[in-house]
């Protein structure tokens, strides 16, 4: 792997979380997930607990309250789906003011909101607190697929590499009188996404000459080696067990 690349998720720190292992994290996010899909949607006061649990890990990293709700935005398409769906799924009906709303659907639109919240802050600490870098060298200790690694490094260190390039394409537009103001404009727009792609294409390619003719035989060279003892596995794996105790107790009830 290469230089790392910040990332505006990411909040350099000294905390506990930040010195735990890529790996430990990647693991510890993915268990908890799990955990949180398998709880039953009736089980509401374990959702809070999920909740409470994430509040900790995030008070140890010393991540404001306002940085992760903010990041929380992204998931505003998911809540617009789930307030649609006590309208559409059909099942037995409910008066709340004035409207006629489905229970299925509530209690669908609850599952959504709930389970997916958890997970996007789950993923948001977890970005919050490793660096791009750091999450690809994790990805590759757990033993991911080297080539989704190598794709997904690619993509990473490349991305604002071609960002910029179509904002040099747009300023070209712009200084020779060019304004996309409607439907007929995009005729001109279609064809500079056209160039874009030949212009990435042909980048890809002198770049897979150069690595090549480097020694490049398909797997990317591990500088430094990411290792992680037991006192942090078990760091690491306090989330998503506790979590698992609060789903086996939800499971029980």
């Amino acid at each position: 792997m290469g230089a790392g690349h910040a990332h505006k998720l990411y909040r350099h720190g000294h905390s506990p979380v930040h010195q735990l292992p890529p790996h430990c994290k990647l693991a510890a996010v993915f268990c908890f997930v799990i955990v949180v899909v398998s709880t039953p949607r009736e089980a509401v006061w374990a959702f809070a607990l999920y909740g409470v649990l994430l509040a900790a890990v995030a008070g140890v990293a010393r991540i404001p309250a306002g940085f992760l709700l903010r990041r929380l935005l992204i998931e505003i398409p998911f809540v617009a789906f789930a307030v649609l769906m006590p309208f559409v799924v059909p099942g037995d009906q409910v008066r709340f003011l004035g409207l006629s709303l489905s229970m299925p659907g509530l209690w669908g639109a609850w599952n959504v909101l709930a389970k997916g919240t958890l997970g996007v802050a789950a993923s948001v600490i977890l970005a919050s607190t490793t660096e791009l870098r750091s999450l690809l060298l994790g990805l590759q200790r757990l033993r991911l697929p080297p080539l989704l690694v190598q794709i997904a490094s690619f993509m990473i260190r490349y991305g604002d590499v071609i960002t910029d390039e179509m904002r040099r394409m747009s300023i070209a537009r712009r200084s020779r009188g060019f304004e996309a103001r409607g439907v007929r404009h995009w005729g001109v727009l279609a064809k500079s996404a056209g160039a874009l792609f030949i212009r990435s294409y042909e980048r890809g390619e002198r770049v897979h000459l150069a690595m090549v003719s480097r020694g490049y035989t398909g797997t990317m060279p591990v500088i430094d080696e990411v290792t992680a003892s037991r006192a942090q596995w078990t760091y690491a794996a306090a989330l998503p067990l506790s979590a698992l105790a609060v789903c086996l107790l939800g499971w029980t009830l």
